[in-house]
């Protein structure tokens, strides 16, 4: 079996060439593990491969004592303490556990209503869905045309009845901002809770995820570097009080009882040190990554692309945009062997149905259909933005925005 080497997918200093796997810009789906990641899993996994429940010899202590400096690395990301740190599986679970875990405590307060938005990933869209058919109200604030909600309308929305209030930090799609901290603002003086998907920021956005009003934080491994099936929930303290989750699951008792299970203790190891290498570099991944996509966009703009996300509030490793006259689909297969690309999210990839966060944003049909997402991380290199321009051109050879001057 060949091992596939970050070599081959343009993510360290070897040349661009006819040999190389196609470059790869598709990290909001998932991104490479770090080497310094793999090889912590690899100890945990092959050597101290003890069970942190295991009390009685040093096997377990150690992997113990692991998962306790784990907590402490994804806590420190964001200004949290190690105690409200809940591993799961990944964001997915996380954004389950936050949502599903509070109806209880909506049902037998009577706090039954819920504001989320329209641009949600699937993992907060479909847990919303079966608690309104549980008898919830669920309000779903609309974005505006650059791709993001106003903190203004959620907080014209909120009721003394208003259980939760559930806003993504980054759009996976298009990779905008939200105002996560206006609307913590808003929210100041109301009881509801406030969770927020940070699957896409989590170790990139420092600042914007120490708001001490968010309550509920969801962030998988497998976004910064990490391995896949690891995440965690933030139940940050209000108070002396936890926000009052019930778990889905039960036996065990593990993690406050919240998640049960034997604690994937190799896992766990390497999102804590992905998280801390994340916190870390977070200034120089940033600048890295503003630089790919600044060569990106003065490559593509001759192409009259049409980008999608307010340029002001896109974090700086995503690119979505259209180009007039130029179906996605096409684009993809023209672009397969150079770079791996997107268009849209990879949870709902397979259905091939049209975004529905650009459609919230009330953009074009066609703009929709030809919509692309390019995202990379700071080792990312040699993208071919030339090649990836010219291809896109010839798709469209006529359109009157591509003829050269």
């Amino acid at each position: 079996m060949n091992v596939v080497k970050p070599t081959d997918m343009g993510t360290d200093d070897a040349s661009f060439g006819p040999l190389s796997r196609p470059i790869y810009l598709d990290f909001n789906a998932t991104t490479p593990v770090d080497p310094r990641v793999a090889d912590e899993v690899l100890t945990y996994m092959s050597y101290e491969f003890g069970n942190a429940g295991s009390r009685t010899h040093s096997y377990g202590q150690i992997a113990k004592d692991r998962v306790n400096r784990a907590r402490d690395e994804v806590a420190g990301v964001v200004a949290a303490n190690p105690g409200e740190v809940i591993f799961t599986s990944g964001a997915t679970e996380s954004d389950n556990l936050a949502i599903l875990g509070l109806a209880a405590h909506g049902e037998t307060t009577g706090r039954r209503h819920i504001i989320s938005t329209q641009i949600e990933h699937k993992a907060v869209l479909e847990p919303l869905e079966v608690l309104r058919n549980r008898g919830f109200e669920v309000e779903l604030i609309p974005p505006n045309e650059g791709g993001w909600v106003s903190a203004d309308d959620v907080a014209a929305a909120l009721r003394r009845d208003t259980l939760l209030v559930s806003v993504m930090a980054v759009n996976n799609e298009t990779g905008v901002i939200q105002p996560i901290k206006e609307i913590a603002a808003a929210l100041a003086d109301h009881e509801t809770f406030f969770h927020v998907d940070a699957a896409q920021a989590f170790g990139k956005l420092i600042d914007l995820l120490r708001e001490p009003r968010i309550d509920l934080l969801a962030l998988s491994g497998h976004k910064i570097g990490g391995p896949k099936g690891i995440g965690a929930l933030l139940t940050r303290r209000r108070g002396f009080k936890r926000p009052p989750l019930a778990p889905l699951m039960h036996g065990g008792g593990q993690e406050r009882g919240l998640r049960p299970g034997t604690l994937p203790v190799a896992l766990i190891a390497g999102l804590g040190t992905a998280a801390r290498l994340a916190m870390e570099e977070s200034a120089e991944r940033a600048r890295v990554c503003q630089a790919t996509k600044s060569e990106l966009l003065e490559a593509l703009e001759p192409l009259g692309i049409a980008l999608n996300g307010d340029p002001a509030r896109t974090i700086s490793s995503t690119l979505n945009f259209s180009v007039p006259g130029v179906d996605s689909e096409a684009a993809i297969v023209a672009l397969k062997d150079i770079v791996a690309l997107s268009n849209g999210s990879a949870c709902t990839s397979q259905s091939y149905e049209p975004s529905h966060v650009l459609a919230a944003a009330g953009l074009a049909e066609d703009r929709i259909a030809g919509a692309l997402r390019l995202s990379w991380g700071a080792n990312t290199r040699h993208v071919p933005c030339d090649e990836i321009a010219a291809r896109l051109r010839a798709l469209a050879p006529q359109h009157p925005r591509l003829v050269d001057n």
